[in-house]
């Protein structure tokens, strides 16, 4: 399986690369006032508005640093209803600059129980140390998932 590579500080993390629609330079996004500090905003990708979200600000209760090698990763995002398909979610994340290909059975669990960071997955070692898969699925608590994916109807 392919992995797309990135850090948060100094610990690495993994996406699926499968999961991975495009990676994009940073750009402008449209705030969105009374969402949670790690809701970026929104920007329009071929047409379609998508929802931002600051891994960083998520993850280490800072905003991204705005470096050559951070990226906006959008990414299929499965909703709650699954009838309805995926949805697109954006990610801003560091230090993108590498792929890497590993067997999925690599990876295992950590250990530690992380009921307010359900999107932290399983973990490989490799001569660099170790790595943590993200989770797409996890990133997002059921409130802000409903803030964010608004049915047609309801908007």
């Amino acid at each position: 399986m392919l992995f797309l590579i990135f850090r948060l500080d100094q610990d690495r993390y993994a996406l699926n690369a499968a999961e991975v629609v495009e990676v994009l330079p940073l750009g402008p996004l449209k705030a969105l006032p009374n969402t949670p500090a790690w809701v970026a905003g929104v920007f329009s990708f071929h047409g379609q508005m998508v929802p931002v979200i600051d891994l960083p600000s998520l993850a280490l209760g800072r905003p991204a640093f705005r470096r050559l090698s951070t990226r906006t990763v959008v990414v299929r995002y499965p909703p709650a209803d699954s009838e309805c398909g995926s949805k697109l979610l954006a990610i801003v994340v560091e230090q993108v600059t590498r792929m890497m290909r590993r067997d999925p059975a690599d990876f295992t669990a950590c250990g530690v129980a992380t009921p307010q960071a359900r999107y932290l997955g399983p973990v490989a070692s490799d001569p660099a140390g170790l790595v943590q898969w993200i989770s797409v699925q996890g990133l997002l608590p059921d409130e802000v998932k409903a803030m964010l994916f608004v049915a047609e109807a309801d908007r």
